[in-house]
């Protein structure tokens, strides 16, 4: 999620974090810091908790790990007493067996309660064994370090052995390079036949070079010269483009042949555009709250409900307030988990449902969309399996208000989240930590205003009861906000989930005005709408919208839905001119994207950022059923699907190298080989330059761009899930099949 700084107690600390196996470590002669690493004479001073039965007699330290823990720190082999100097990068090794396999977790840390890591890797240790090798360097002076392993979280019972532990200072961090592939970067997914095909070819040449289009025969059917681009700010590459538009031949296993460097494949054809407008929708059933996600309707990906109050979760039922903001209690069960973690933050899920709501008012083609699509349990109740979908989160965010008689009735509360971070996996239904509402703010309550006024018109012909319901708490909200104007939330409020803070409100004061006007057509909206600085100044930021910066969703529903704003025209060419901005990032930039931050620095979550600048350019199309915007819409989605300078697609299950190890507690087969990775069409957030989390900060350090970004399980910061990252995925995907 955006700007949202955090830190994880039991798995993540804001320290320094080596996570990935090297195949040559570079050894000093520095000092061992292990007492009795080899095991040759029993195996003081290392322990293990209570549920687990050391034995060295072998000359290797073993245990048997019971099955049925819920949580790796449920089961630990470990030492204390382990120093370590600030700055100083340490090698790592053992050697470790696991049967059957198992992936488990290797951790130094602080020896004492938050237990702060200072490195973490999760290896999958085998029946036959393996020397494992690591460096790290520690941010800081201490003497009570502990080296653990945690061993927990499996439903089987399995054996552990451990021998010659190592930790030796003076050792030489080794940098991480990412495996990029074939240097021809293409759209790994495909190409739509009369559409924009192009490449980006990094090299060091200069002047153009000679490319290829092979057919998955391996014949040619297309040559050309690729076009230098120079170096790409982006990514730091010097690099080229290659364009073939005119060959239009449906097909797959093409493959781009250009400098010695054959690309990844893809197809040219566009039905993966409607299973994506599908997977993109169905990612939102595996994130309820409050119900059993069913096997049959998701193999792999049930489990039981979360946060219902069943042991050992305290659950949303009837939720408390912090200390000091309420004293009463309120059921917030149900809604979509927010990221990876346990939250839900009105603010976040405002623009998500916002999002569906509008891809759903768009809709060209809305039998696409019908009863029974997504396969959730409301399917075959006669409404939209989309509004369905949407309406389990709408009906948590109205759960958020607060009730009439209290005080600031109407507001919306901000969040509700656990009381302290959770470590990683722990399934919903496992978490036992207390939950608690957070105070209401005038940015959630304008969220609510806006997305319960848009409700009341999408489901004013499937449940009229609903849409009023909708409407008289968006018109309470609304007077509540004006009541209220600059309630904010507290950006250190952000243990044991996101602060979501915004200091300027402003923009969410004109999405809402401008929701209540489309749906009433009432003078007090349409005066707030007319007069608000946000209607007639440039909202096309260059970085995108999103949660914090919402004044273009007002924008674009006043300029597509129908009503009576009497600068109705000139709002509809201000979407034009926005798109035309975006069109000339599109253009200028070598690898395709509707997205360069000026100075270069890309946000977190930017993967969502570039697919809203691609809906400004969606809407153009539909606006003025113009070609260069669609073009652009498709040109611009090469970049998320594998036309980037990682050679990946950010898109689970979609393209032949694609992100699959998204942060999240439950979809989390990275750490747990019983978990699932995330379901197919689950977009990842992308590269940031933030790198925030400990994992990125040491291994990304001085990346530049779009090398901000690691597909591993731990970088919160790049590799997040949300659900506002998937709300435009199926947005973009629905428009783009629609076509």
């Amino acid at each position: 999620m955006t700007k949202r700084i955090r830190r994880l107690a039991v798995t993540v600390a804001a320290a320094l974090v080596a996570a990935g196996l090297t195949a040559s470590t570079a050894y000093a002669d520095g000092p061992e810091q292990i007492v009795n690493g080899t095991f040759d004479n029993g195996h003081a001073p290392w322990w293990g908790t209570a549920n687990i039965t050391l034995d060295s007699s072998s000359g290797q330290l073993c245990a048997d790990i019971p099955g049925g823990t819920a949580n790796p720190w449920d089961a630990i082999v470990g030492i204390n007493d382990i120093p370590l100097v600030s700055g100083e990068t340490y090698a790592y090794k053992f050697f470790a067996t696991g049967t059957p396999a198992r992936v488990a977790k290797a951790l130094v840390q602080l020896g004492a309660d938050p237990w702060t890591q200072y490195f973490g890797a999760t290896p999958e240790f085998s029946p036959s064994g393996n020397d494992y090798s690591y460096t790290f360097t520690s941010p800081v002076d201490l003497a009570n370090g502990q080296v653990v392993f945690q061993l927990g979280g499996s439903a089987e019972p399995w054996r552990f052995c451990l021998d010659n532990v190592s930790l030796a200072g003076g050792a030489v961090a080794e940098p991480y390079v990412p495996d990029t592939g074939p240097r021809v970067r293409v759209n790994q997914v495909g190409y739509v036949p009369d559409g924009p095909k192009n490449a980006t070819l990094v090299t060091e040449a200069t002047a153009a070079l000679p490319w290829q289009l092979k057919n998955a025969a391996g014949a040619v059917v297309a040559n050309g010269k690729s076009t230098p681009r120079g170096v790409d700010a982006s990514s730091g590459q010097n690099v080229h483009t290659i364009t073939f538009s005119r060959y239009t031949r449906v097909g797959t296993g093409y493959t781009l042949v250009a400098d010695g460097e054959v690309s990844r494949p893809f197809d040219i054809g566009s039905g993966y555009w409607e299973q994506l407008r599908l997977d993109a929708l169905k990612f939102y059933y595996t994130q309820r709250s409050g119900v059993e996600i069913l096997d049959s309707l998701r193999p792999g990906y049930g489990r039981p409900a979360g946060h219902v109050g069943v042991a050992p979760n305290q659950g949303d039922t009837s939720v408390p307030c912090q200390p000091g903001v309420c004293d009463y209690t309120l059921d917030v069960s149900g809604g979509w988990y927010d990221a990876g973690d346990h939250g839900k933050y009105v603010v976040n899920g405002g623009i998500s449902v916002a999002q569906l709501m509008s891809e759903y008012e768009r809709s060209v083609k809305p039998w696409k969309l019908k009863d029974g699509t997504l396969a959730i349990p409301e399917s075959g109740n006669k409404v939209p399996d989309i509004l369905d979908e949407a309406r389990w989160e709408q009906e948590f965010l109205l759960s958020m208000q607060v009730p009439a008689g209290e005080s600031l009735a109407g507001m919306a509360h901000h969040k509700i989240h656990d009381e302290t971070w959770t470590g990683l996996p722990l399934l919903p239904h496992l978490d036992d930590r207390k939950r608690e509402l957070h105070p209401p703010s005038t940015a959630a309550t304008l969220n609510l205003a806006a997305t319960a006024a848009q409700a009341a018109r999408v489901f004013a012909g499937y449940d009229q009861q609903f849409a009023a319901r909708n409407l008289a708490a968006a018109k309470s909200a609304w007077a509540a906000a004006k009541a209220n104007p600059s309630v904010l939330a507290d950006p250190a409020d952000a243990t044991g989930g996101g602060a979501y803070s915004d200091a300027d409100v402003s923009d969410e004061f004109y999405w809402a005005a401008a929701e209540l006007f489309i749906t009433t057509g009432a003078k007090e909206y349409k005066d707030f709408v007319l007069a608000s600085p946000h209607h007639t100044s440039d909202v096309w930021r260059e970085r995108g919208f999103d949660w914090g910066s919402t004044a273009a969703l007002g924008r674009l529903d006043l300029a597509t839905l129908p009503n009576k704003l009497p600068d109705r025209a000139r709002v509809r060419a201000s979407v034009l001119e926005g798109a035309d901005r975006y069109l000339a990032t599109i253009k200028a930039h070598p690898y395709g994207m509707p997205y360069a931050p000026s100075d270069n620095q890309f946000d977190w979550g930017s993967n969502q950022l570039v697919i809203n600048n691609l809906v400004v350019i969606a809407t153009a199309y539909d606006l003025s059923g113009r070609a260069k915007y669609r073009d652009g819409v498709l040109e611009g989605m090469d970049y998320i699907f594998g036309r980037n300078a990682l050679n990946m697609s950010y898109v689970t299950g979609y393209g032949e190298v694609a992100a699959k190890n998204q942060h999240s507690r439950w979809y989390a087969r990275q750490l747990n080989p019983d978990l699932p990775n995330p379901p197919n069409g689950t977009l990842s957030g992308g590269p940031n330059s933030a790198i925030q989390d400990p994992l990125a900060q040491q291994k990304l350090r001085g990346c530049v761009g779009q090398f901000c970004y690691i597909d591993d399980i731990e970088s919160w910061s790049t590799n997040e899930l949300t659900i506002n990252w998937n709300a435009p995925l199926a947005w973009i995907a629905a428009f783009i099949a629609d076509l």
